[in-house]
C-alpha cells in the first residue's frame, strides 16, 4: 500500500478528480499528478501539513496518508540502503558522548536515545568526522605524527598507518569502534555544542593539532556590509561644524545611501541629516 494507491481510490470512490484534491491541498494540479504517478515521493509527514488536508477532504481517518507516507519512505530507504539505518554501536555513541561538555551533555545525551541516529546525532558524528579525517589525511606522510598518534592509542606504527588508510574510507554509517579507539578518542579532547543555534565547537590534542579549536555554525547569519566612504562623506565627517552632533546611527544610515553617477557634497550630507532629524518628514509608526 502506498500514497498514491490510496489516493486514488478514494478519489474514484467519490468520484472526484486530481483538481479538487488540489485545491482542497493548496497546491497545484501538476503536484497531485506527480504524486499520483510516483514521479514524485511522498513528502516526509513531518515537514508538511498536506496529509492533513488530503485526510479531511478524502474523508479518511486523521493521519491515515501521513502513516501510509512513512511508511513508504522507510520502505524506499531500505531499498536504497539495504537497511533502515541504525542507531551507532554503543561503545562509539558512549565514546562520543564521553568528549561532551558535562554541562551539555544530558539534554544532548537526552536527544540522542529519544531519536537514535537522528538529526543530531549524525550532525555531530558527521562533523566529528569531517575534523579527524582531514587532520589524518593532512599528516598521513607525516611519520612523528602518526608515532604520537600511535602511543595515544596503544598500537604500532604500522597498524596505526594502515588503519588511517581504513578510516579515511569510512562514514557515519559504517563508524566502528577501532576507528574510535584510534582516531577519536586521542585526536578530540572535547566537543560541545548550542542546541539553539547549532553551532558546534570541537576541541583537539593540543599534542597532536596546532590551532587545535575548530568551530561551526549551521545558522543563517547575515553577511557584514562594508561601505565605502563617498568623499563628500568624509568631508562632512571632518567638519565639526557640520556633523559634531551626528549619532553613530544617523552616520551608519549617511554610510548606506547610494549614488549613480553623482558626488554629493558635505553640505548635502549636513542637509540629509537634518532631513532625518525632523518630525515633520516621519509618521508615527
Amino acid at each position: 500500500m502506498d500514497v498514491s494507491l490510496v489516493i486514488r481510490r478514494r478519489l474514484e470512490e467519490f468520484g472526484l478528480e486530481q483538481r479538487h484534491l488540489a485545491e482542497a491541498a493548496q497546491v497545484t494540479e501538476s503536484y497531485i499528478s506527480q504524486l499520483l504517478t510516483g514521479k514524485r515521493a511522498p513528502p516526509a509527514p513531518n515537514r508538511t501539513d498536506i496529509y492533513d488536508k488530503m485526510d479531511k477532504f478524502l474523508k479518511l481517518p486523521s493521519g491515515e496518508l501521513a502513516r501510509v507516507a512513512d511508511h513508504q519512505r522507510k520502505e524506499q530507504l531500505k531499498r536504497e540502503l539495504g537497511d533502515e539505518p541504525a542507531a551507532l554501536f554503543r561503545d562509539v555513541r558512549e565514546l562520543i558522548l564521553r568528549k561532551c561538555n558535562p554541562d551539555t551533555l544530558r539534554h544532548v545525551r537526552a536527544v540522542f536515545e529519544k531519536q537514535p541516529f537522528g538529526e543530531l546525532e549524525r550532525l555531530v558524528t558527521q562533523k566529528l568526522l569531517d575534523v579527524v579525517k582531514g587532520l589524518a589525511q593532512q599528516e598521513l606522510e607525516n611519520e612523528t605524527w602518526l608515532r604520537t598518534v600511535a602511543e595515544l592509542s596503544g598500537r604500532t606504527y604500522e597498524a596505526t598507518r594502515v588503519s588511517v588508510l581504513e578510516f579515511l574510507d569510512t562514514d557515519i554509517f559504517n563508524v566502528s569502534v577501532v576507528d574510535c579507539v584510534s582516531f577519536l578518542d586521542p585526536l578530540i579532547e572535547s566537543w560541545d555544542i548550542d542546541l539553539a543555534t547549532f553551532a558546534l565547537e570541537i576541541v583537539l590534542n593540543d599534542r597532536l593539532v596546532p590551532g587545535n579549536v575548530k568551530k561551526f555554525e549551521f545558522i543563517e547569519l547575515e553577511a557584514e556590509q562594508h561601505f565605502v566612504d563617498e568623499p563628500g562623506l568624509k568631508a562632512f565627517l571632518q567638519d565639526p561644524s557640520l556633523s559634531g552632533t551626528a549619532t553613530p546611527e544617523e552616520v551608519a544610515f549617511l554610510q548606506r545611501l547610494k549614488f549613480k553617477g553623482k558626488r554629493p557634497t558635505p553640505l548635502y550630507y549636513y542637509r540629509e541629516l537634518q532631513n532625518l532629524r525632523d518630525p515633520l518628514h516621519f509618521r508615527s509608526a
